[in-house]
């Protein structure tokens, strides 16, 4: 098949990017001929994948995120691919991925613990905000043919309440781990290393907390927990891994709660896989996230998952088996905390979390989008389309 990945970035971060670049490369893997059309590009992540530049000039995000939707449009009016997979603000596409749930639940659930100064008190924003959702209303609305993947039953469900999009055109399609890259034996070698640095003894428990906005993330709620498990189970150590621009003021709270001694903050790193390999239990107390990829990337290491309903990725935990999903609140929290802190409970279910990684494998999910454009493409035939839909 001839088919475009519609995308206004490709690059080698950021979560929407690392989606786009697996999926181009299974494709071509397979023989497909894929395109991916873009505003800007770093390298080709397979030799067969072209790229369709648009950049026109541009005024601030807003006309350039505009701008770059009009223009894929424009693009696939001829209809010179087999099948378009769109993945976020465009509106031209048989298959739409909405990874990243609806941006008025982020923008609800999450600005209240993100937004700036100016944000909050000067409008700043707003015009790109109020962008985002008349895109995201068309592209969800506009075309009765096409099909919609989201990451996970919570999204689904928030798609049909904000915007009436039939269920049955709604399909789930979770987050994907890679299972060689997240893997138990890792404890063994980059796992002993790094609990070694950082003063962690191997009698001791190590908790980790994994992501980038602290606060988003629930980071201040798990702080906030952490003294009454300590006091109960005083070899507890906690790992933060990620960035924040606030990362002072989390160190100052921690200070301030009296758990300074038993907290690391480690800020952003390259070596993630290491990061679960040093800890035995994962715990994302996150206020909203369609679904974290690192919720599977902790069960793939063996590590039983702390979370909150508010993540999709709660949807592969089963209470007291692989994990436990609680309110975002600091007693549930670390209530939750301590009724993982038995060393047989933690491997029994680090066994069981690794078993239901390994049904969520990156391959398995693309796999599933295939089947999915492939089907498009027999619908449009069936349809007898012939191109000018957008």
């Amino acid at each position: 098949m001839k088919i475009a990945l519609t995308h206004i970035r490709q690059a080698w971060s950021g979560g929407t990017e690392g989606y786009l670049n697996n999926l181009a490369i299974y494709l071509a893997e397979r023989g497909h001929q894929v395109t991916i059309v873009c505003r800007r590009h770093q390298e080709a992540p397979h030799p067969s994948i072209r790229f369709k530049v648009l950049r026109p000039l541009t005024l601030g995000v807003a006309h350039r995120v505009w701008r770059f939707g009009r223009d894929v449009a424009r693009h696939l009016a001829d209809r010179q691919y087999d099948v378009v997979f769109g993945l976020g603000r465009t509106w031209s596409q048989d298959v739409l991925r909405l990874g990243g749930g609806c941006h008025l639940s982020y923008l609800e659930r999450s600005r209240p613990y993100t937004a700036s100064w100016a944000q909050r008190y000067l409008g700043s924003g707003l015009l790109k905000h109020a962008l985002y959702r008349w895109i995201e209303r068309r592209a969800l609305t506009s075309d009765p043919q096409q099909t919609v993947i989201c990451n996970a039953e919570m999204v689904r469900e928030d798609i049909v309440a904000r915007y009436g999009v039939p269920r049955e055109r709604i399909v789930v399609i979770g987050n994907g781990v890679d299972l060689q890259r997240f893997h138990p034996d890792l404890r063994k070698t980059e796992g002993k290393h790094l609990r070694h640095s950082c003063g962690f003894g191997e009698d001791e428990t190590v908790l980790l907390f994994l992501g980038s906005g602290y606060k988003r993330k629930g980071l201040d709620l798990l702080l906030g927990a952490m003294p009454a498990v300590v006091r109960s189970h005083p070899g507890v150590r906690l790992l933060v891994v990620g960035f924040d621009r606030q990362v002072v003021a989390f160190q100052r709270m921690a200070q301030q709660l009296g758990i300074a001694e038993q907290v690391v903050f480690l800020g952003g790193r390259r070596d993630v896989p290491a990061c679960y390999a040093a800890s035995d239990l994962y715990i994302l107390p996150t206020r909203y996230d369609p679904f974290a990829n690192s919720t599977l990337e902790a069960m793939a290491a063996g590590l039983p998952v702390i979370t909150t309903p508010d993540n999709g990725g709660s949807q592969v935990i089963v209470n007291g088996v692989n994990g436990s999903t609680i309110p975002a609140a600091e007693d549930a929290l670390g209530l939750a905390i301590q009724g993982w802190m038995a060393p047989s409970d933690r491997k029994a279910a680090g066994r069981e979390a690794r078993l239901k990684a390994e049904h969520n494998s990156v391959d398995a999910k693309l796999a599933e989008t295939l089947a999915l454009l492939e089907a498009a493409v027999d619908r449009r035939h069936a349809d007898g389309e012939d191109g000018g839909r957008w």
